[in-house]
């Protein structure tokens, strides 16, 4: 067997059903699941109604790069997404399955494993994907901690020189998960130019883009960013996004990889081998989700309700504010002298409400786990679910 196997950490949800186990929660409460980032928001009718229409697509094998129209798709709402000239939808555009599926292949594609002290960077607290991408790669990951003082930034001035020069891909993602910053101009500028300087590439996980509170202000993204800067041919630079969470399809599992077309172009081989081609039928259902956005701006409204029926009052009993995007709440629970685990634990016996510890999300690195102390609620249930989860959050706080 692969010996980097065992370097694997058993996967949050995993530790979380562990954390629970002995625990009945009083049958007076029914459950309201906070712990995982799925979006419970119906699918919107015209893709259900587009995949069954074209299941007749199932009897031919798809192709890696997938069709024409939904490259098309995915590229014209790039452009239109973030102001940009048209990606090239032949050289520049791929489709995967799932953002999940691309993050995790991505590194064994890009990895060098003849230099045995190859790095992988990773933002702390993290999606766990990028950890496990980087030993099933050869690599070794290394964690830059996302700290209140520093707005849950990504510190890159915090990582040493000699790491920056073993590193060969860094995740990077925007709107963070979980703690739901985005990166400026400025934080890219400096990321680009230390690629520059060392050569290594740059994955932008951007599954959260399209969930904000504000339609005059979505947040930045990697290409278009990369465009500000005068870096046109995105260079060294791949991102990764999703319908998962835009359109509430995570079990269409459909998403894209954009960028560096040279990259890009190796990616394609490594996915010929791979065989993870979307199949027709979703193709064709993804192709009319991308190009439909009146369902997404429903879809940020109902988050929007949710946070500012959710927010004041967790404020009131929990170190939180709002995220900058996204549908995790990254709230401190430091004020009651408990841990992560042992908040959750009681919560969950007490109110069956379930959050997610927030140090199952992170690693120590620097002497600290910087997921230690916080918990991740994930406002995915409906608008009543999420205000009475509040509500039962409150009352067991103040029991603490």
């Amino acid at each position: 067997m692969n010996p980097n196997l065992a370097k694997l950490q058993p996967y949050p949800f995993e530790k979380l059903r562990q954390l629970f186990a002995g625990v009945s929660p009083p049958l007076t409460f029914g459950e309201i699941k906070l712990s995982i980032g799925e979006p419970q928001h119906g699918t919107p009718e015209f893709i259900q109604e587009t995949l069954a229409a074209n299941l007749a697509g199932l009897a031919n094998y798809p192709t890696t790069n997938g069709s024409d129209d939904l490259r098309e798709a995915i590229a014209d709402w790039l452009g239109q997404r973030y102001g940009i000239p048209t990606p090239n939808a032949a050289t520049q555009v791929l489709p995967v399955n799932g953002s999940r599926e691309a993050l995790f292949a991505f590194a064994q594609c890009v990895a060098d494993a003849r230099k045995a002290d190859g790095l992988v960077l990773c933002p702390n607290p993290f999606y766990q994907i990028y950890e496990g991408a980087a030993y099933l790669s050869g690599l070794t990951p290394a964690f830059i901690n996302q700290l209140p003082h520093d707005g849950f930034a990504m510190n890159f001035g915090a990582v040493p020189e000699a790491d920056w020069r073993r590193t060969q891909l860094i995740y990077v993602c925007s709107p963070g998960n979980p703690t739901g910053n985005v990166m400026t101009l400025e934080q890219w500028r400096q990321l680009f130019e230390l690629s520059n300087r060392h050569g290594f590439v740059i994955a932008a996980d951007e599954c959260y883009s399209e969930i904000y509170f504000d339609e005059h202000q979505p947040p930045l993204g990697a290409l278009e960013a990369a465009r500000r800067l005068g870096r046109d041919d995105y260079r060294n630079l791949i991102v990764f996004s999703s319908l998962s969470k835009r359109s509430n399809v995570p079990g269409l599992r459909s998403g894209f990889v954009a960028g560096d077309a040279a990259i890009i172009k190796q990616f394609w081989l490594y996915r010929t081998y791979h065989g993870c081609a979307m199949s027709p039928a979703v193709q064709v259902a993804s192709t009319v989700a991308w190009r439909d956005e009146a369902h997404v701006q429903e879809n940020r409204r109902l988050y929007k309700e949710k946070f500012g029926l959710v927010t004041p009052i967790l404020a009131e009993c929990l170190d939180t504010r709002m995220p900058d995007a996204g549908f995790y709440h990254w709230a401190s629970v430091a004020r009651y002298g408990i841990a992560d685990t042992e908040f959750a634990r009681g919560l969950h016996a007490g109110y069956n409400v379930t959050v997610l510890p927030g140090s199952f999300l992170a690693r120590e690195a620097g002497g600290v786990n910087p997921g230690a102390g916080f918990v991740r609620i994930a406002l995915v249930a409906d608008v009543d679910e999420c205000e009475d989860a509040a509500r039962r959050i409150a009352d067991y706080c103040q029991t603490l």
